[in-house]
């Protein structure tokens, strides 16, 4: 296996994963490892699928140069839904004076992404495995653009429920986004490359909240006196929102395919090969919560992405406490904290692709998140931005950087599994902990200060140290890449969910021919 010999943790008494959500009996049909003595004393990689002499041709797993444009599209309409997302709280002193609302209703306008995410994510899940890549795809860059259009009627100050439905609805659109940087990667990529790729799709998701904190407050100044000026200024980010979000949705409709047409690693192979009528998305599920790494990874991923959204959603509040006047550079900061760590995405995405160390990688970066954490809060009240800049940039590069590297981790340990899945379920912890950290984080602002929000996120971080420590390391699917790449077994492509009867009768025509 590729990698410190410290992720080898496999052992001969293990059981081996058992196919992508098999129904029971399913396993012993297709010959899995558990169907008989010959099968049991072949390796894993090989155990699954049939075997050389089986008379099945399998053509060699190749990349397709449309993964580039896929994966462009796929980050930029990412993007776009995480502006969205940020937009109301970095101006939250501008729209509490514009709706004439409290404080508390106007963070729902953000919250209402991790509130909307819980209930929809299983739904959402379920379609990404039964329907596939395209519809999921289009779901989300479609609900994108029209919740996008439906704020630029909300642009009044008596319209606050207009714009939280508006709001609600990019909410929806993102359920069907924050899971797929993982599947993506998965189904484009090759093994080489697959946890960079995955960085990059979820970098693009943190360009846009980014991008989220420096532009609102340079279009939407907080003119105090003037409301028809700041309502005009709202409008002018909406319909340029509105715009970028169509283009976008019309791209994702021409670029976008299922899947390349043939395979692009020996694990997705693997999975193509698995009839459709053999897969259930409940036991799928099933098998994820008994996987007892996953479990431990659901809780600590949960705990540092929902801080994350916390620090993100109160962000202003914490700046102009400390600095009145300041809504520009709390962006700026905000901006400074992102930059830095779609830095570390692409630098952690690099380096798991060359070393393979998932486990050490995860824990060591979760690690120098608290520790930057711990940094920031104590130097956020010394009255230097310089240095707030500097703390939050070291904050950022370390808990922003952890994003793609728990959707790789859970991808690895859960193989076979759906990446979809195991994505989605990572972000819906992601969401729980989020509203959590963030109604209690702003309470204790609210009564304590930022100090008090800070320390209560530390205290749950260090948590997620020891609960990542915990973790074992089980590269299943490095095992399949590793353990087939110098075989004679080749994968046949199934281009699409809906055309397995097509695909059927191309590999019993190629079997007869082979014979």
């Amino acid at each position: 296996m590729a990698g410190d010999g410290a992720e080898e943790e496999d052992e001969e008494g293990d059981m081996p994963p058992q196919p992508n959500g098999l129904l029971p009996g399913k396993e012993a049909e297709r010959g899995s490892p558990a169907a008989g003595a010959d099968a049991g004393a072949l390796p894993e990689a090989q155990a699954m699928l049939p075997s050389p002499g089986s008379g099945v041709a399998r053509a060699a797993p190749r990349l397709s140069w449309r993964r580039l444009p896929v994966l462009a599209v796929f980050s930029l309409y990412s993007l776009v839904n995480a502006f969205q997302w940020i937009q109301y709280s970095i101006l939250s002193s501008v729209f509490v004076r514009f709706y004439g609302a409290p404080h508390s209703r106007v963070d729902w306008l953000s919250m209402v992404y991790m509130v909307a995410y819980v209930p929809l994510i299983l739904p959402a899940t379920w379609l990404l495995d039964t329907r596939g890549l395209r519809l999921t795809a289009l779901l989300g860059s479609g609900l994108n653009c029209l919740g996008a259009w439906l704020k630029c009627a909300s642009a009044r100050p008596d319209l606050y429920p207009l714009t939280l439905l508006a709001q609600t609805v990019c909410a929806v659109a993102q359920v069907f986004i924050l899971g797929l940087p993982s599947r993506v990667a998965a189904v484009w990529f090759g093994p080489r490359e697959v946890s960079t790729a995955c960085a990059v799709a979820v970098l693009g998701n943190q360009l846009g909240t980014a991008i989220g904190f420096l532009l609102p407050p340079v279009l939407v100044p907080n003119t105090v006196d003037d409301t028809d000026l700041m309502g005009h200024n709202i409008s002018i980010m909406f319909y340029g929102t509105a715009a970028v979000s169509t283009l976008l949705f019309l791209l994702t409709f021409v670029v976008f395919d299922e899947k390349p047409k043939f395979p692009p690693s020996q694990a997705q192979a693997v999975l193509q090969d698995i009839p459709p009528e053999d897969y259930s998305y409940k036991q799928s599920i099933i098998n994820l919560f008994r996987n007892i790494p996953f479990v431990l990874l659901l809780i600590s991923y949960g705990m540092m992405t929902g801080a994350f959204y916390s620090i993100s959603t109160l962000l202003n509040q914490m700046i102009v406490t400390y600095y009145v006047g300041e809504e520009v550079n709390a962006g700026r900061i905000g901006l400074t904290l992102v930059v830095a760590g779609m830095v570390g995405s692409i630098i952690c995405g690099l380096w798991l692709d060359y070393t393979k160390t998932y486990k050490q990688t995860t824990l060591i970066v979760y690690i120098l998140s608290f520790v930057g954490m711990i940094i920031f809060t104590f130097t956020l009240d010394i009255g230097h931005l310089v240095i707030v800049f500097v703390t939050g940039g070291v904050l950022g590069f370390f808990m922003t950087g952890y994003l793609p590297l728990g959707f790789e981790f859970a991808v690895e340990i859960t193989y076979p599994e759906s990446e979809g899945t195991s994505s989605g379920l990572l972000n819906a912890s992601a969401q729980i902990f989020g509203i959590f950290f963030t109604l209690v984080q702003g309470k204790l602002i609210t009564d304590y200060g930022p100090r008090a929000g800070n320390l209560f996120l530390c205290a749950w971080m260090l948590i997620g140290i020891i609960l990542t420590a915990l973790i074992k390391s089980d590269l299943r699917r490095q095992t399949i890449n590793s353990g087939i790449l110098n075989t004679d077994v080749k994968a046949v492509p199934v281009d699409s969910p809906t055309e397995h009867e097509k695909n059927n009768t191309e590999l019993k025509y190629q079997s007869e021919s082979a014979l």
